[in-house]
């Protein structure tokens, strides 16, 4: 009896630490330190091993080491002749009433690049078609990084092709995250770098040993593809049979992608190239990607202007979720957003009724048939309030895995990034902020065809629901912040 009651002291103690080191260390949000207080508190050893595998930061090495291997986006655009300035960029007409959201996306190294024919894509299967067909055209380089790249039919699919324009003599680079493609052996890569390509594993176990990876709760959740410097894709596509539609369960699969074709895909190659010299500690000196083609020159390819943006675990500020707050607050008539997972903070949740309050006319959508149930039923937890606002909700008859953002007649933002915590603090995500009235319109179509595969819930719908659905969703809500 004597060595159980060592052992509760034992685990008290540590457990009274770890709060101690989250109010006056880490210094977190409350919410965020209630929510670990409460697990610790009624679960003490699930609790403590809950907080070791995902709640514990990134160590100061970690951040270190990846600040020391990125590279300033300005250090390399100012060396590209043809890339206009910040105040150069200001006087064109497609800016003049978003300067502020211009230049605080500008204040974190995002140049405003312009002269960018987009593409849109709401269906996995075409925006495949369209990229293997880009791949097999690169003459120099491919630089591919996904969250899920899977040993699946799509998968297996888009490796051969790797495989053989790496064979041809094209530079080929593969980043993977190793938690959202841990249901790939290690094997399925080996077949890239047999071939001549290169293969960089974002946040490797220990070991090699899946399970024991103490970084599992951070994940690199971008996708991104840039073909000889000129062609990029972004968007919330994976390499899995799932994204093109093929799971029944999840059917129909929406999302959203695009494909860049002009100066804006500097962007993503920056944060391409940040995340390859990380994972696979690359000291090439930044004028070498200069020389090398992987920032040619510009060429003016449509009319559209985009500013891309990065956040991460190692950032202290999180650049996308306040991105989405500024565009949420300075917005005239509306905002539209599509997400999986809506887990707003105070902040965050506060923009939106604001934005109500203010006339504004907010939309959210989300999917009907969730992959996540416990996030899900947070995710109704805080649609209630939103109906309670005034915001009109609406359920995708199927998986809507779009992350989307309609900012009035002229702003779209598309890329990564969900609205929850995972998102905005414990995930890398990119988002491409796209100034385009045509894009806008055209994306304002798609949004309304999804309202007609949708239903539209109200107050109502949320006070029907089974007793025990309303305490799961307030338990989940409760422990949202440690998704």
């Amino acid at each position: 009896m004597v060595w159980i009651i060592w052992a509760i002291a034992i685990i008290a103690a540590l457990n009274f630490l770890l709060l101690i080191g989250m109010v006056f260390l880490e210094k977190r949000k409350p919410e965020n330190i209630i929510a670990w207080m409460t697990t610790l508190t009624f679960l003490p050893v699930a609790g403590f091993i809950l907080y070791i595998v995902f709640g514990s930061g990134l160590s100061v090495r970690t951040r270190r080491m990846i600040k020391k291997k990125a590279i300033s986006e300005r250090d390399i655009l100012r060396n590209i002749k043809g890339i206009e300035t910040l105040e150069e960029a200001k006087t064109k007409d497609i800016y003049k009433n978003d300067l502020g959201v211009l230049n605080y996306a500008y204040s974190f190294g995002s140049y405003p690049l312009q002269g960018n024919d987009i593409r849109i894509f709401n269906d996995g299967k075409k925006q495949f078609e369209a990229l293997k067909k880009d791949i097999a055209n690169a003459k120099s380089s491919i630089n591919m990084e996904y969250y899920i790249f899977a040993d699946d039919k799509t998968g297996v699919e888009m490796m051969n092709l790797l495989c053989q324009k790496a064979s041809e003599g094209v530079l080929v680079n593969l980043i993977y995250d190793s938690i959202g493609s841990r249901k790939a052996p290690r094997r399925f890569f080996r077949k890239l770098e047999k071939a001549g390509g290169h293969v960089g594993e974002f946040f490797p176990p220990f070991m090699h040993l899946r399970l024991a990876n103490l970084k599992l709760n951070y994940r690199n959740h971008r996708k991104i593809v840039v073909i000889d410097g000129k062609i990029g894709y972004t968007g919330g596509m994976n390499i899995r049979d799932d994204h093109m539609g093929y799971d029944k369960r999840l059917s129909p699969w929406r999302d959203t992608h695009l494909r860049i074709e002009g100066s804006g895909v500097y962007g993503l190659q920056n944060i391409f190239l940040d995340d390859w010299r990380y994972c696979t500690k690359d000291n090439t000196p930044p004028k070498i990607y200069l020389e090398n083609g992987f920032f040619p020159s510009p060429e003016i390819k449509g009319d559209s202007s985009v500013q891309i943006l990065s956040s991460g675990p190692d950032d202290r500020t999180p650049v996308i979720k306040e991105m989405f707050i500024k565009l949420i607050t300075t917005a005239k008539k509306r905002v539209f957003i599509q997400t999986p997972y809506f887990i707003p903070d105070d902040v965050f949740f506060s923009a939106l009724r604001v934005a109500v309050k203010s006339g504004v006319d907010v939309r959210i959508m989300v999917p009907k048939i969730p992959d996540k149930h416990t996030v899900y039923m947070a995710t109704l937890s805080y649609l209630k309030q939103m109906t309670e606002m005034g915001v009109k909700v609406y359920l995708y008859n199927g998986f809507l895995h779009s992350k989307a953002l309609i900012i009035d007649d002229n702003k779209l933002s598309i890329g990564t990034c969900n609205i929850d915590n995972r998102s905005f603090a414990l995930n890398f995500e990119d988002t491409v902020l796209i100034y385009s009235k045509k894009l806008n319109s055209v994306y304002d179509k798609m949004f309304e065809r999804d309202i007609d595969n949708s239903q539209e819930v109200n107050l109502y719908y949320f006070q029907k629901q089974k007793w025990n659905s309303k305490i799961l969703q307030a338990v989940m809500r409760l422990l949202s912040s440690l998704f």
